[in-house]
């Protein structure tokens, strides 16, 4: 099959490109780039969009990684007709996706891009039969998904544990959530909320079974943990390698 990678999708050589390719529909997914008017209306049907999110939530860069961040049970993928504003576009069909509480961004979108190829399939043969009728987006609904920082991504050990544990779900398997310990960049990819705890002061160590951490409303525990330059590891694991002295703290 031919490629073409311009280097901007915008310009007189772009548009030509496409126009040559007589096609009547085109597929975007996961493209950094808002694509001109120019370059929308060259296909008949369109440009068909498909984001991982039940539009109009969490449009945007991060659709997945802010739902975990937030906690959300539910998410899906959306199929549009694209639009020159972000995720603004006419909706041909959603799908919704059950999020359990122990998935990480990594597994969520695994299982949203299998669901999300299905469902751009059907919607683009819909679609083109007249059988989908683009429906327009109910924008005072709209949320947004920007890409998180890393400032967004150090863990603050004073918030609630379940908002903790939250962001190194939605973190993994990267950029990571991270803090730092004896100043160096350690990144959390795994956590969990104990049945028993104990009372920490917030980022306090405590090495047991397994390695505990205080937070704004009780003990977390670390189960996978990374220090800069080292492969990934478990929480216990690290505790034994460093020999972590009472009250050593994370940062």
């Amino acid at each position: 099959m031919p490629l073409y990678q311009p280097e901007r999708p915008r310009g007189e050589e772009a548009r030509s490109w496409f126009g040559s390719q007589r096609a009547d529909a085109a597929v975007v997914v996961a493209y950094g780039s808002i694509l001109p008017k120019e370059l929308i209306e060259v296909p008949p049907l369109g440009f068909v969009n498909l984001h991982f999110s039940l539009l109009p939530r969490y449009r945007g860069a991060a659709p997945v990684a802010r739902a975990i961040m937030d906690g959300v049970t539910e998410t899906g993928v959306s199929t549009m007709v694209l639009t020159e504003g972000m995720d603004e576009g006419p909706v041909l069909a959603r799908r919704p996706l059950h999020v359990s509480p122990d998935e990480t961004m990594g597994s969520v979108g695994k299982r949203l891009a299998e669901v999300g190829a299905r469902l751009l399939i059907e919607s683009l043969r819909a679609y083109s039969e007249g059988e989908l009728k683009p429906e327009p987006q109910d924008h005072a609904q709209a949320t947004y998904a920007p890409k998180v920082t890393d400032e967004e991504a150090r863990i603050a050990w004073g918030a609630r544990r379940r908002l903790i544990r939250d962001l190194t779900r939605a973190l993994n398997p990267a950029p990571g959530a991270w803090t730092t310990l004896r100043g160096t960049r350690l990144k959390v990819h795994g956590a969990h909320i104990p049945s028993e705890s104990k009372k920490l002061s917030a980022g306090e160590l405590l090495a047991v079974a397994e390695l505990w951490v205080g937070t704004g409303d009780g003990a977390l525990a670390l189960t996978e943990v990374q220090l800069a330059g080292r492969r990934r590891m478990s929480g216990a694991e690290l505790a034994r390698g460093l020999r972590l002295e009472p009250g050593e703290t994370l940062e």
